[in-house]
Protein backbone atom coordinates (compact mmCIF):
# COMPACT_ATOMS: atom_id res chain seq x y z
CA UNK A 1 0.00 0.00 0.00
CA UNK A 2 1.84 3.38 -1.40
CA UNK A 3 1.99 5.93 1.13
CA UNK A 4 2.04 4.27 4.48
CA UNK A 5 -0.72 5.71 7.76
CA UNK A 6 0.75 9.54 7.82
CA UNK A 7 -0.52 9.32 3.98
CA UNK A 8 -3.33 7.01 3.88
CA UNK A 9 -4.65 8.74 7.22
CA UNK A 10 -3.09 11.93 8.79
CA UNK A 11 -3.20 14.33 5.56
CA UNK A 12 -4.16 17.52 7.47
CA UNK A 13 -7.13 19.02 5.30
CA UNK A 14 -7.14 22.72 5.00
CA UNK A 15 -10.66 24.31 5.89
CA UNK A 16 -11.10 27.84 5.49
CA UNK A 17 -14.86 29.38 7.29
CA UNK A 18 -16.05 32.76 7.57
CA UNK A 19 -17.05 33.08 11.11
CA UNK A 20 -18.34 36.54 11.29
CA UNK A 21 -18.06 40.02 9.72
CA UNK A 22 -19.25 43.76 10.41
CA UNK A 23 -22.71 44.27 10.81
CA UNK A 24 -23.96 46.73 8.06
CA UNK A 25 -20.45 46.48 5.60
CA UNK A 26 -21.73 49.00 3.28
CA UNK A 27 -23.74 51.51 5.70
CA UNK A 28 -19.84 51.83 7.25
CA UNK A 29 -18.08 52.08 4.08
CA UNK A 30 -20.77 54.48 3.30
CA UNK A 31 -20.57 56.55 6.87
CA UNK A 32 -16.71 56.78 6.21
CA UNK A 33 -15.97 57.73 2.51
CA UNK A 34 -18.87 60.55 3.48
CA UNK A 35 -17.42 61.38 6.74
CA UNK A 36 -14.36 62.51 4.65
CA UNK A 37 -16.34 63.99 1.70
CA UNK A 38 -19.23 65.86 3.43
CA UNK A 39 -20.37 68.38 5.61
CA UNK A 40 -22.65 66.66 7.37
CA UNK A 41 -21.22 65.18 10.74
CA UNK A 42 -20.84 61.59 11.22
CA UNK A 43 -23.56 61.21 13.56
CA UNK A 44 -25.88 63.12 11.00
CA UNK A 45 -24.84 60.63 8.05
CA UNK A 46 -25.73 58.10 10.56
CA UNK A 47 -28.90 59.38 11.16
CA UNK A 48 -29.30 59.32 7.05
CA UNK A 49 -28.99 55.88 6.71
CA UNK A 50 -30.99 54.91 10.04
CA UNK A 51 -34.14 56.80 8.12
CA UNK A 52 -33.16 55.46 4.80
CA UNK A 53 -33.08 58.67 3.56
CA UNK A 54 -30.41 57.12 0.91
CA UNK A 55 -31.57 53.78 -0.65
CA UNK A 56 -29.34 50.87 -0.70
CA UNK A 57 -29.28 50.91 -3.86
CA UNK A 58 -27.84 54.12 -3.64
CA UNK A 59 -25.48 53.04 -0.65
CA UNK A 60 -24.14 50.34 -3.19
CA UNK A 61 -23.26 52.01 -6.00
CA UNK A 62 -21.76 54.78 -4.13
CA UNK A 63 -19.19 52.36 -2.81
CA UNK A 64 -18.85 50.51 -5.78
CA UNK A 65 -17.57 54.10 -7.30
CA UNK A 66 -15.38 54.90 -4.57
CA UNK A 67 -13.64 51.52 -4.37
CA UNK A 68 -12.49 52.73 -7.74
CA UNK A 69 -10.62 55.70 -6.23
CA UNK A 70 -7.79 54.07 -4.09
CA UNK A 71 -8.83 55.60 -1.19
CA UNK A 72 -8.51 52.79 1.23
CA UNK A 73 -8.24 54.18 4.93
CA UNK A 74 -12.23 53.91 4.74
CA UNK A 75 -11.88 50.19 4.21
CA UNK A 76 -10.15 49.42 7.46
CA UNK A 77 -13.42 49.97 9.04
CA UNK A 78 -14.82 46.57 7.92
CA UNK A 79 -13.91 43.99 9.69
CA UNK A 80 -13.62 40.04 9.02
CA UNK A 81 -13.62 37.01 11.46
CA UNK A 82 -12.21 33.49 9.75
CA UNK A 83 -11.55 30.25 10.90
CA UNK A 84 -8.75 27.87 9.21
CA UNK A 85 -7.29 25.09 10.02
CA UNK A 86 -5.13 22.09 8.77
CA UNK A 87 -2.21 24.93 7.20
CA UNK A 88 1.09 23.75 7.76
CA UNK A 89 3.91 25.79 9.62
CA UNK A 90 5.47 26.64 6.21
CA UNK A 91 2.27 28.58 5.64
CA UNK A 92 1.59 30.44 9.40
CA UNK A 93 5.34 31.68 8.99
CA UNK A 94 4.43 33.12 5.86
CA UNK A 95 1.13 34.62 6.37
CA UNK A 96 2.13 36.04 9.93
CA UNK A 97 4.34 38.18 8.37
CA UNK A 98 1.25 40.83 7.40
CA UNK A 99 1.09 42.65 10.21
CA UNK A 100 -0.89 45.40 10.13
CA UNK A 101 -4.59 45.52 10.11
CA UNK A 102 -4.60 41.77 11.36
CA UNK A 103 -4.32 39.84 14.41
CA UNK A 104 -3.64 35.98 14.74
CA UNK A 105 -4.54 33.48 17.37
CA UNK A 106 -2.62 30.52 16.30
CA UNK A 107 -2.91 26.87 18.12
CA UNK A 108 -0.18 26.46 20.39
CA UNK A 109 2.34 23.41 19.87
CA UNK A 110 3.84 24.48 23.49
CA UNK A 111 0.28 24.01 25.16
CA UNK A 112 -1.14 21.59 22.88
CA UNK A 113 0.12 17.85 22.80
CA UNK A 114 -0.63 15.81 19.85
CA UNK A 115 -1.62 12.43 19.85
CA UNK A 116 0.33 10.08 17.54
CA UNK A 117 -3.03 9.35 15.62
CA UNK A 118 -3.97 13.29 15.82
CA UNK A 119 -0.43 14.13 14.28
CA UNK A 120 -1.79 15.11 10.70
CA UNK A 121 0.79 16.43 8.23
CA UNK A 122 0.47 18.39 5.06
CA UNK A 123 1.97 16.80 2.08
CA UNK A 124 2.86 18.76 -0.70
CA UNK A 125 1.52 17.22 -4.35
CA UNK A 126 4.94 17.91 -5.95
CA UNK A 127 6.19 15.33 -3.63
CA UNK A 128 3.89 12.33 -5.20
CA UNK A 129 4.39 13.91 -8.69
CA UNK A 130 8.04 12.99 -7.82
CA UNK A 131 7.58 9.39 -7.21
CA UNK A 132 8.73 10.24 -3.04
CA UNK A 133 5.24 10.58 -1.43
CA UNK A 134 6.70 7.48 0.33
CA UNK A 135 9.80 8.51 1.51
CA UNK A 136 7.66 12.12 2.84
CA UNK A 137 5.03 9.96 4.97
CA UNK A 138 7.91 6.85 6.14
CA UNK A 139 9.99 10.15 7.86
CA UNK A 140 7.14 11.86 9.12
CA UNK A 141 6.03 8.38 10.45
CA UNK A 142 9.16 7.87 12.48
CA UNK A 143 8.58 11.61 13.75
CA UNK A 144 5.66 11.14 15.07
CA UNK A 145 6.53 7.72 16.98
CA UNK A 146 9.31 9.70 18.17
CA UNK A 147 7.19 12.69 19.78
CA UNK A 148 4.69 10.15 21.54
CA UNK A 149 8.18 8.77 22.95
CA UNK A 150 9.69 11.76 24.02
CA UNK A 151 6.06 12.90 25.51
CA UNK A 152 5.82 9.50 27.48
CA UNK A 153 9.29 9.80 28.76
CA UNK A 154 8.36 13.60 29.85
CA UNK A 155 10.10 15.66 28.29
CA UNK A 156 7.66 18.46 27.90
CA UNK A 157 5.62 19.61 24.80
CA UNK A 158 7.23 22.60 24.36
CA UNK A 159 10.35 20.79 24.11
CA UNK A 160 9.50 17.72 22.19
CA UNK A 161 8.09 20.41 19.27
CA UNK A 162 11.63 21.23 18.51
CA UNK A 163 11.25 17.75 15.78
CA UNK A 164 8.18 18.63 14.69
CA UNK A 165 8.58 20.13 11.00
CA UNK A 166 7.05 22.80 8.63
CA UNK A 167 4.71 19.77 7.34
CA UNK A 168 3.17 19.61 10.53
CA UNK A 169 -0.48 21.63 10.48
CA UNK A 170 -1.55 24.42 12.71
CA UNK A 171 -4.99 26.29 13.10
CA UNK A 172 -5.86 29.86 13.59
CA UNK A 173 -8.74 32.63 14.58
CA UNK A 174 -8.10 35.60 12.22
CA UNK A 175 -9.00 39.30 12.63
CA UNK A 176 -8.49 41.03 9.35
CA UNK A 177 -10.03 44.12 7.85
CA UNK A 178 -11.07 44.84 4.16
CA UNK A 179 -8.25 46.68 3.68
CA UNK A 180 -5.49 44.77 4.06
CA UNK A 181 -7.12 42.11 2.55
CA UNK A 182 -6.98 43.58 -0.72
CA UNK A 183 -3.42 43.14 0.09
CA UNK A 184 -3.27 39.83 0.68
CA UNK A 185 -4.67 39.20 -2.37
CA UNK A 186 -2.34 41.69 -3.93
CA UNK A 187 0.52 39.04 -2.96
CA UNK A 188 -0.82 35.87 -2.01
CA UNK A 189 -3.60 34.89 -5.22
CA UNK A 190 -0.41 35.87 -7.67
CA UNK A 191 0.53 33.07 -9.19
CA UNK A 192 4.26 33.46 -7.75
CA UNK A 193 2.72 32.68 -4.14
CA UNK A 194 3.31 29.14 -2.98
CA UNK A 195 0.57 26.92 -3.72
CA UNK A 196 -0.70 26.29 -0.08
CA UNK A 197 -1.05 30.36 0.89
CA UNK A 198 -2.62 31.12 -2.32
CA UNK A 199 -5.47 28.14 -2.02
CA UNK A 200 -6.17 29.49 2.23
CA UNK A 201 -6.34 33.16 0.45
CA UNK A 202 -8.37 31.95 -2.42
CA UNK A 203 -10.92 30.11 0.34
CA UNK A 204 -11.12 33.41 1.88
CA UNK A 205 -12.05 35.26 -0.98
CA UNK A 206 -14.61 32.84 -1.56
CA UNK A 207 -15.99 33.40 1.94
CA UNK A 208 -16.62 36.54 1.26
CA UNK A 209 -17.67 36.38 -1.97
CA UNK A 210 -20.76 35.05 -0.54
CA UNK A 211 -21.99 37.18 1.10
CA UNK A 212 -20.32 40.58 -0.06
CA UNK A 213 -19.78 39.97 -4.05
CA UNK A 214 -19.86 43.56 -4.53
CA UNK A 215 -16.54 44.05 -2.82
CA UNK A 216 -15.10 40.41 -3.43
CA UNK A 217 -14.54 41.76 -6.87
CA UNK A 218 -11.48 43.78 -6.01
CA UNK A 219 -10.21 41.26 -4.17
CA UNK A 220 -7.61 40.05 -6.84
CA UNK A 221 -3.90 39.84 -7.52
CA UNK A 222 -2.26 42.69 -7.97
CA UNK A 223 -2.27 42.50 -11.63
CA UNK A 224 -6.32 42.20 -11.59
CA UNK A 225 -8.19 45.01 -13.36
CA UNK A 226 -9.68 46.30 -10.21
CA UNK A 227 -5.64 46.42 -8.71
CA UNK A 228 -2.95 47.77 -10.39
CA UNK A 229 -3.83 46.63 -13.96
CA UNK A 230 -0.35 45.35 -14.40
CA UNK A 231 2.33 42.97 -13.80
CA UNK A 232 5.53 44.53 -11.40
CA UNK A 233 7.53 41.21 -11.08
CA UNK A 234 10.36 40.52 -13.42
CA UNK A 235 9.87 39.90 -16.94
CA UNK A 236 10.68 36.57 -16.80
CA UNK A 237 7.99 35.57 -14.47
CA UNK A 238 5.27 37.58 -16.32
CA UNK A 239 6.44 35.23 -19.04
CA UNK A 240 5.64 32.19 -17.11
CA UNK A 241 2.01 33.71 -15.83
CA UNK A 242 -0.93 32.30 -17.33
CA UNK A 243 -2.16 35.84 -16.60
CA UNK A 244 0.75 36.77 -18.81
CA UNK A 245 -1.71 36.78 -22.43
CA UNK A 246 -4.03 39.25 -20.79
CA UNK A 247 -2.41 41.15 -18.20
CA UNK A 248 0.82 44.02 -19.37
CA UNK A 249 3.99 44.08 -17.84
CA UNK A 250 5.58 47.26 -16.49
CA UNK A 251 8.49 47.11 -19.08
CA UNK A 252 5.43 47.60 -22.13
CA UNK A 253 3.94 50.93 -19.81
CA UNK A 254 6.88 52.14 -19.62
CA UNK A 255 7.80 51.27 -23.19
CA UNK A 256 4.31 53.41 -24.24
CA UNK A 257 5.20 56.20 -22.42
CA UNK A 258 8.51 56.46 -23.99
CA UNK A 259 6.68 56.46 -27.49
CA UNK A 260 4.19 59.16 -26.52
CA UNK A 261 5.29 60.66 -23.68
CA UNK A 262 6.02 64.27 -23.91
CA UNK A 263 9.50 63.92 -21.74
CA UNK A 264 11.35 61.14 -21.51
CA UNK A 265 11.22 58.67 -18.71
CA UNK A 266 14.74 58.49 -16.55
CA UNK A 267 15.73 58.36 -12.55
CA UNK A 268 14.75 61.40 -10.62
CA UNK A 269 17.33 63.83 -9.67
CA UNK A 270 18.06 65.76 -6.31
CA UNK A 271 17.33 68.92 -8.23
CA UNK A 272 14.17 67.87 -8.86
CA UNK A 273 13.23 66.95 -5.38
CA UNK A 274 14.19 70.50 -4.15
CA UNK A 275 12.67 72.09 -7.10
CA UNK A 276 9.11 70.53 -6.06
CA UNK A 277 9.97 71.30 -2.18
CA UNK A 278 10.57 74.81 -3.47
CA UNK A 279 7.47 75.45 -5.30
CA UNK A 280 5.55 73.58 -2.45
CA UNK A 281 7.47 75.74 0.06
CA UNK A 282 8.60 72.44 2.17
Amino acid sequence: MRGGPIAMNNQAKMQVKLIDYARDPFEKLYAAFRTCYSVDTPIEIWEKIKAEKISHDKIREFITERLKTGHASPLEQVVFWFGISGVSRSLSHQFVRHRIGISFEQQSQRYVKFKQDKLAFVLPESWSRAGLDDEFSQLLERTSALYERALKAGIPAEDARFILPNAAPTNFQVMVNFAEMLHICDLRLCVRAQWEIRRMVALMRAEIKKILPEIAVFLQPKCGENRMGYCDESLDEWAKCPLGKVRPHKSSLFEMYELHGKRKSRALSEEEFRAVEEKEQL
